[in-house]
C-alpha cells in the first residue's frame, strides 16, 4: 500500500514514533479505531461552534493513545476554523497554584495558540493583528479613519466587557489598535506581552498599557473565557483548550491543598460548561485511569468531582455512552493493531521504488512477538509496540542482507513506566516532632 506523504511529513512521524512520542502531523496516515469517540468530540466542536461550551475527560492507560486522541482532535478542530490552544501539566504548570504556576500554564497555553495557518503555535499575534488591519481596512474603505475605527474596535468589543477583567482585556486590545495606527511597536509588543500572561508586575503593566492588573493565578480559566469570547469576533469557530498529563496533579503533587484547589479549578469549569455559564470554548484533558479513579488522591477524592463524572450506571459488557464527560479509551482489537502496523510501514515506504522493507508475512511474525512478549499490554499500551516496530524497520532499511526472520528474536520490546507512577513522598507534614528517618539519634 503506497500513500501520499510528503518527505518532511513522512520523517516527522518516524522520528516522533522512534521516540515514543505523537507526531504534531500526518495523524491521518496512523489513525485506526475510536470511531465512536472521534464522533462525540466532533459533536462538541458543533456544538461549540454554536456558543455552547464543552468538558471532555480523555482516561486511558498510559501509553494507550491519550496523548494521539488529543492531537488529532487538534488537527480536525484546526480544519474546522477552531482555534487550539495546548499544553502538558507539570508540577510547576498548572490550573491552580501559587508562585505563577497558574499563569505558567497559561503561557504555555499561549505560546502553543494555533490556528489553521498557523498550526505549529505563537498565533496569538496573528489573531489580533488580523482582526485590528481587517477592522481598520473595512472603516477605511467606507470612507472612515483612525477615529472611527477606534470607536469602531471598541464597540465591538463591548460584548466582552460583561465577562471578568474584560475591561482591562478590551484596553489592552485597544492599546494594541493604537500602536497600530501610530507604528508603535513597542506598544504592540507590549499589548501581546500582556495577552500572552508575561507581566508579572501590576505596575509595569499600568506604565506600559494603563491597566492595573495583570492575568495572575486566580484568573487563568476567566482570561482562557476572554480569548474564547475573542476569537469568536475575530470570526473563529471557538476555542479547544487541550491538556494532557493531567496525572500529575493526582500523583506528583504531594500536598492535598494543592491538589484539592486543582481539583476545585476542574469543578468550576465542569460546572460553567454543564450549566450553560461558558461560550465558545471547550475542554479536553488528558489523563491516566488513576487520575480520574483513585480514591486518595485522583478527582474521586474529590467528592463534588466524583458525583459528577460517575459512569452511566447502565454502562458495561456492550453497552455504551459516549454522552457524558468522561471518554475512557478501549483497547485496541488485533484488528486494530493490524491495520495500525500496515499504516507505519506505508508511511515508511512511502515514495520507495525499491523492495518493501517487510512483507505481511514479517508484520504478522512481529504481532505475535509482541502478543508473546507484552501480553495483554500489546493491545493497551499501542505506544511500546509501534516503537519496536519502527526500530525495526529502520535496521531491515539499513542492513539489506539481513530479513526479518534475522532479527525479530532480537527486537527488544519493554513495557514503558508511567512517569507519574514512579515513587513520590507521601503526604507533606507539619508534624515538629517527627523525626527524620535518615539522621542518628545522639547524645554529647
Amino acid at each position: 500500500m503506497s500513500v501520499d506523504i510528503k518527505p518532511r511529513e513522512r520523517d516527522a512521524i518516524l522520528k516522533s514514533l522512534r521516540a515514543g512520542v505523537v507526531p504534531r502531523i500526518g495523524l491521518r496516515h496512523l489513525l485506526v479505531g475510536r470511531a465512536p469517540e472521534i464522533q462525540a468530540v466532533n459533536d462538541d466542536l458543533e456544538q461549540i461552534e454554536a456558543g455552547g461550551a464543552t468538558v471532555r475527560f480523555i482516561i486511558g492507560r498510559y501509553g494507550a493513545g491519550k496523548s494521539f486522541f488529543l492531537n488529532f482532535m487538534r488537527v480536525l478542530a484546526l480544519e474546522k476554523k477552531f482555534v487550539v490552544a495546548s499544553a502538558d501539566v507539570t508540577t510547576e504548570r498548572r490550573l491552580q497554584g501559587s508562585g505563577g504556576t497558574a499563569r505558567a500554564l497559561y503561557a504555555e497555553l499561549m505560546s502553543n495558540l494555533a490556528t489553521r495557518q498557523r498550526h505549529e503555535g505563537g498565533a496569538i499575534t496573528n489573531i489580533v493583528e488580523r482582526w485590528i488591519a481587517d477592522a481598520t481596512h473595512e472603516i477605511h474603505a467606507a470612507g472612515g479613519g483612525d477615529a472611527e475605527t477606534a470607536k469602531e474596535i471598541a464597540n465591538r468589543l463591548k460584548p466582552l466587557q460583561d465577562l471578568v477583567s474584560g475591561y482591562d482585556f478590551a484596553t489592552v486590545i485597544t492599546q494594541y489598535l493604537k500602536g497600530f495606527q501610530t507604528s508603535n511597536s513597542a506598544l504592540m509588543d507590549n499589548a501581546l506581552r500582556w495577552l500572552k500572561g508575561e507581566y508579572q508586575s501590576k505596575t509595569d503593566a499600568k506604565k506600559d498599557l494603563g491597566v492595573r492588573t495583570i492575568i495572575e493565578d486566580t484568573q487563568v480559566y476567566d482570561y482562557l473565557k476572554l480569548i474564547a469570547g475573542f476569537v469568536r469576533l475575530a470570526g473563529f469557530a471557538g476555542l479547544l483548550v487541550n491538556i494532557d498529563e493531567m496525572g500529575v496533579l493526582a500523583l506528583r503533587l504531594n500536598n492535598a491543598q494543592s491538589r484539592n484547589a486543582n481539583y476545585e479549578a476542574i469543578l468550576r469549569i465542569l460546572n460553567d460548561c454543564l450549566q450553560g455559564s461558558a461560550s465558545g470554548i471547550g475542554f479536553l484533558f488528558g489523563g491516566t485511569g488513576e487520575f480520574l479513579e483513585d480514591n486518595r488522591r485522583g478527582m474521586a477524592s474529590y467528592q463534588a468531582l466524583a458525583s459528577r463524572l460517575a459512569q452511566n450506571r447502565f454502562v458495561g459488557q456492550d453497552l455504551v455512552d459516549y454522552s457524558g464527560p468522561v471518554i475512557k479509551l478501549s483497547n485496541l482489537e488485533h484488528e486494530h493493531m493490524l491495520v495500525l502496523l500496515r499504516n507505519v510501514r506505508a508511511v515508511f515506504e512511502a515514495n520507495r521504488k525499491d523492495r518493501p522493507i517487510l512483507d505481511d508475512e514479517g508484520l504478522e511474525a512481529f504481532m505475535n512477538h509482541c502478543s508473546a512478549t507484552l501480553g495483554a499490554n500489546f493491545f493497551q499500551t499501542p505506544r511500546d509496540s509501534i516503537k519496536g516496530f519502527t526500530d525495526l524497520l529502520f535496521i531491515l532499511d539499513q542492513n539489506p542482507h539481513k530479513t526479518w526472520r534475522d532479527l525479530l528474536s532480537q527486537t527488544p520490546l519493554t513495557r514503558t513506566q508511567n512517569p507519574d507512577l514512579l515513587p513520590v513522598a507521601d503526604e507533606e507534614t507539619t508534624d515538629e516532632n517527627e523525626k527524620d528517618v535518615n539522621l542518628a539519634d545522639f547524645k554529647l
